[in-house]
């Protein structure tokens, strides 16, 4: 295997031979994913660095990684025997990359990167940032590709029909609705890039991107047609005849452009500038009056209809199932045999399997003990592959992919005696779980508005995460999903009626513990006074919070009533799935505090 620094050796010389002196590699796909097929990952193949988001930079003498705090300690592990230097975003004393190369490159200097995997939105945010110097882009140079000799190819998974019972829309209701905002912005034409789009649109799914059921693919839309390019190979005759009795005709992938090379001039065309790639912008026209904006689709999958609502429902407590089997098998044999993160993982997916309709998991597992879980998004490998003891704390976040739905949850639980610190930071992190949970806020709030109820009895503690506190959930679609968030990061998102989102506050204190509770939620109409429409959340996840691990002398009257009335539910709707032994541990685990 190449080491990380001849993998530089290589590709500075083909930068030279191009006479590049400055060479982006961010963490995307042509579809701007955020999960992306192992052929697109070349920033971690270049660097080393293993993590799901960050931003390489390359001239003759630098080598610099730029990564945000949920991965500031793996990268630093990841990187430390290359030449790469880490770059903590949002963190005083470190610039942006665009800062970094506005100081750092002269006048007439070339910059390249590969512009299928930079979407439009980061190219301009590039120029803005560079700023005034007559800086020149090379956005067609696939320079890591060029030396990558056993890329992985283009995933060719076949496509398959998500039905009516689960979707609760049709294809064609859904053209139609993106066809009536369309008319309203008075738009001829709408490119949707991201996969997970125009998988809701058309009602198909696939397996091309590990844990998200989507295929590689673009569509065109007008008022008359709609255009799916794609890998012909994909489409079988049943989901052929799907398509066209749906209005969709079908097209070769590559001749996306050749489609966008047909728009007529003067047209109005829509499209998302944030899940458009620089390559694909770069070819239409300079006639074409161009609109961008969040994807209409984005806005209307956000909002989950009355039946995703309920498959939603259905799958997390077959989730719930799959979780108290786990942590009763993690409780009963956490002396007798040997177990670590990762067989720890591979037993919850094995559970997980069992659920009906299951399809896979829909990321993969953080299981993470002890020190571990201080790394947001920790991974473990057989180098890190830590065992499980009876002291502690245990963090496992992990979900899967049903037919009726995508599931995500993480419980933090006590293998064995604990410090009082851990005590309180996982009553902490509790605290802001209930008082998120328990808001009623006013039709038009934010997940930026909300996001302090989550941090209130931390930030009193002088302690602080790095990360959001919520995001949107897809339907057997991304575990991630916009356009909402809760998060200190503004936005200007209204949380609506239907939208799924979960609540995850944590404490992650280094080479000591990490504690994460999360659950997902569904926002619903409450109240209606003088002052407006309110709303609430309506909580959709079912598995015991460990009691152990909290200290109830810090609890309201309040918060222990919504601990007992939770753990009231949980019962109720899991104990006729488990066997006597585990309907009993489950009992004793959610009796009142």
């Amino acid at each position: 295997m190449i080491k990380i620094d001849e993998r530089l050796k290589m590709l500075r010389k083909l930068m030279k031979s191009k006479n590049i002196q400055a060479y982006i590699v961010n963490t995307s796909d042509p579809h701007n994913s955020e999960y992306i097929a192992e052929r697109y990952k070349v920033r971690e193949w270049i660097s080393g660095f293993t993590g799901s988001a960050g931003t390489v930079v390359i001239t003759e003498k630098e080598a610099l990684l730029w990564t945000d705090g949920r991965y500031f300690i793996q990268a630093e592990n990841e990187i430390k025997d290359s030449e790469f230097q880490l770059y903590k975003i949002a963190t005083p004393g470190y610039p942006t990359y665009t800062q970094w190369l506005r100081e750092n490159l002269s006048q007439g200097d070339i910059i390249g990167f590969d512009g299928e995997i930079m979407s439009q939105e980061e190219f301009e945010s590039l120029e803005k940032g560079v700023g005034s110097k007559e800086i020149e882009y090379l956005y067609d140079s696939d320079l890591v590709g060029e030396i990558w000799e056993d890329r992985p190819k283009k995933p060719s998974t076949k496509a398959f029909i998500h039905e009516l019972k689960y979707t609760g829309k049709s294809t064609k209701e859904k053209l139609d609705l993106v066809r009536e905002m369309m008319e309203k912005d008075e738009m001829d034409y709408y490119l949707i890039s991201s996969l997970d789009d125009i998988a809701w649109l058309y009602n198909i799914r696939g397996r091309d991107v590990k844990n998200n059921p989507v295929n590689i693919s673009y569509t065109l839309i007008s008022k008359n047609s709609a255009n799916l390019y794609i890998d012909k190979n994909k489409i079988d005759t049943n989901v052929n005849k799907f398509l066209k009795e749906n209005g969709v005709s079908i097209f070769k992938y590559e001749d996306i452009i050749e489609g966008i090379k047909n728009i007529k001039d003067d047209s109005s065309l829509y499209l998302d500038k944030e899940r458009t790639n620089r390559w694909i912008y770069g070819n239409i026209d300079s006639n074409i009056n161009i609109k961008s904006g969040i994807n209409y689709t984005t806005t209307l999958k956000g909002r989950k209809n009355k039946t995703e609502i309920e498959n939603q429902k259905n799958a997390y407590i077959k989730d719930g199932v799959a979780l108290v089997k786990f942590l009763y098998w993690l409780e009963n044999n956490i002396d007798k045999e040997k177990i670590t993160e990762i067989s720890a993982a591979k037993k919850l997916k094995a559970l997980r399997e069992k659920g009906e309709d299951y399809v896979e998991d829909s990321f993969d597992t953080i299981s993470a003990y002890g020190e571990n879980a201080a790394m947001m998004h920790y991974s473990a490998t057989e180098e890190t592959d830590a065992e499980l003891n009876n002291k502690g704390l245990y963090l496992v976040d992990s979900g899967a992919q049903y037919y009726d739905g995508t599931t995500d949850i993480t419980r933090t639980v006590a293998l064995g005696e604990l410090t009082e610190e851990e005590i309180k930071d996982f009553t902490l992190v509790l605290k802001g779980v209930i008082k998120l949970s328990n808001a009623r806020f006013l039709h038009g709030s934010t997940g930026h508005s909300l996001d302090v109820l989550a941090r209130y009895h931390l930030w009193q503690e002088g302690i602080d995460y790095k990360s959001g506190t919520g995001h949107g959930i897809g339907f057997m679609l991304n575990v991630h999903e916009g356009p909402h968030r809760i998060a200190t990061v503004v936005n200007d998102i209204i949380l609506e009626e239907g939208m799924i989102t979960s609540i995850e506050p944590g404490v992650y204190r280094t080479k000591m513990h990490g504690i994460r509770i999360e659950n997902i939620v569904v926002v619903q109409k409450d109240i209606k006074t003088d002052s407006g429409q309110f709303m609430k959340f309506e909580t959709l996840s079912f598995v015991p919070i460990d009691k152990s691990a909290i200290d109830k002398n810090m609890l309201s009257k309040e918060e222990i009533q919504w601990i007992n009335s939770y753990h009231k539910e949980v019962y109720n709707k899991l104990e006729c799935f488990l066997s006597n032994d585990e309907r009993k541990w489950l009992e004793r685990e959610t009796l009142p505090i």
